[in-house]
């Protein structure tokens, strides 16, 4: 058997740089999502529906924030050929991204009853104002990696690292926030806020090298533009997208994932409290052996991706397992259990995100290949328009689930039946929706090894 060459373009400093990006990406994504519904409904004391309605007005809000960055941002501004595409706007959006994080726990001290709807208002406000600075960030630094890092092995390498930096993001976005806070106290909140922000913002200042885009990409890019591109208009670049196939089924793929992160993470803490009957701080552990098993699991689909040398393969065995391997979390009722149980359910999540990179970054290729020109923020734009939906499901779960089951907003107790409903939005309506995505990824996406390398030769012909 003859021994494959790999190959590389950067150095591994500028990759693990780069992956530094996609830390505070997913320490927000844990930490929002554990603690924003949670602190509104529980600790707060707001109504379920208000609070639910919150956050679709906030889920729908970025949905259209998303698009909109990566249509404005896609085209050339003077600083383009001195800073690059995409690394300004990185900037501009990180920082503020970080520091309005803590405006979300800083409500009003008014009655969550009587003056319902400041608190509701406050919660939009802040939600929004979050998302905008993280859209700007986000939408640009995402396409920074497919036009960035060209060739297949690099970009598998450069996801594994990043994936295991985005993995220990993940982690310790479960596992800080939970040193600071304790239930019933609100001000403990306020603390665990401002820790988040000093974590995110060391994060960013160490994924600025690797942020940086090469000057010859950045050349041939105003290169292509000022032979007469043609800019079209915000909807018809998203109707391409619509036609776009292997994209489309990446995305329902994607947003099925996403959707089973939003109901875990939301849930993690209502488990802990009303389910398991322990305090903040022993989330710590359970999130700690989250980081345990994605760590020892993606070296192991790395190499496994790397010898099969097939990633819509490797990606759609990973859809799989992980959505079996959620359905045990439902049953599990002991503390000690539930972080062995979570360990193991983290070697599966640790293979998805393994391969999320690299297969999205084929569909970007394809997309190219079809249009002959390259606009990474559109689909990315998109890409964060539609996986969206995976809030407005989880606001709408916690909701009705609540509200049938009897959860009582702002008590420290709950009946046994509205304990089944948080073990339902826990684990098996997530595990229901990951496995929708597995089997439409399964049926529908069709690019296969051979067919990356006809795309790859094809952008090679065309200079892209």
């Amino acid at each position: 058997m003859e021994n494959k060459t790999i190959t590389i373009h950067h150095s591994k400093k500028s990759m693990i740089s780069y992956g530094f990006g996609k830390f505070p990406n997913e320490f927000f994504n844990m930490c929002f999502g554990m603690y924003v519904f949670f602190y509104y409904e529980v600790e707060i004391g707001l109504a379920s529906w208000l609070t639910s309605l919150g956050y679709i007005i906030f889920a729908i809000w970025n949905a259209i924030n998303d698009p909109l960055m990566g249509y404005l941002t896609n085209r050339p501004f003077r600083f383009t050929r001195k800073w690059g595409r995409r690394f300004p706007f990185v900037l501009m959006g990180g920082l503020p991204w970080v520091l309005s994080y803590i405006l979300v726990f800083l409500p009003p001290s008014v009655n969550p009853q009587q003056d319902a709807w400041i608190l509701f208002l406050w919660l939009i406000f802040t939600t929004c104002l979050f998302d905008t600075f993280g859209s700007l960030y986000t939408v640009n630094f995402y396409t920074i990696y497919p036009d960035k890092f060209r060739d297949q092995d690099e970009r598998r390498l450069v996801a594994a690292l990043s994936s295991l930096i985005a993995a220990l993001g993940t982690a310790l976005g479960a596992i800080v926030p939970p040193l600071f806070v304790k239930y019933g106290d609100l001000k403990s909140y306020i603390v665990q806020a401002i820790m988040v922000f000093i974590v995110c913002s060391i994060a960013l200042m160490l994924a600025i090298p690797g942020c940086r885009e090469d000057q010859v990409r950045i050349d041939s890019y105003l290169e292509k533009h000022q032979k007469g591109q043609v800019e079209r208009s915000f909807f018809k670049e998203y109707k391409a997208c619509l036609k776009h196939k292997n994209f489309m089924v990446y995305i329902t793929s994607f947003t099925c994932y996403q959707i089973l992160v939003s109901l875990m993470t939301g849930s993690i803490n209502y488990i802990a409290l009303f389910a398991l009957k322990v305090p903040a701080s022993a989330v710590m552990p359970i999130m700690a052996g989250l980081l345990v098993g994605m760590m020892c699991s993606m070296p192991v689909w790395m190499k496994i991706a790397n010898k099969t040398d097939n990633d819509r393969r490797t990606f759609i065995l990973a859809s799989f397992f992980l959505a079996i391997m959620t359905v045990p979390l439902f049953f599990i009722d002991d503390y000690f259990i539930m972080i062995i149980g979570v360990i193991i359910w983290g070697f599966f999540e640790g293979a998805y995100w393994v391969m999320i990179s690299p297969v999205g970054s084929t569909v970007i290729d394809e997309s190219v290949v079809m249009t002959s020109e390259r606009r990474e923020g559109i689909y990315q734009g998109f890409q964060a328009f539609v996986t969206r939906a995976a809030l407005i499901v989880q606001a709408v779960s916690f909701s009705v689930i609540h509200s049938i089951t009897g959860f009582v907003e702002g008590s420290s107790t709950q009946t046994p039946e509205a304990i089944l409903g948080i073990r339902i939005h826990f684990a098996l309506l997530p595990a229901i929706f990951m496995l929708i995505g597995a089997v439409i990824l399964w049926r529908f996406f069709d690019l296969t090894p051979d067919k990356v390398k006809i795309n790859k030769e094809k952008l090679r012909e065309l200079g892209l």
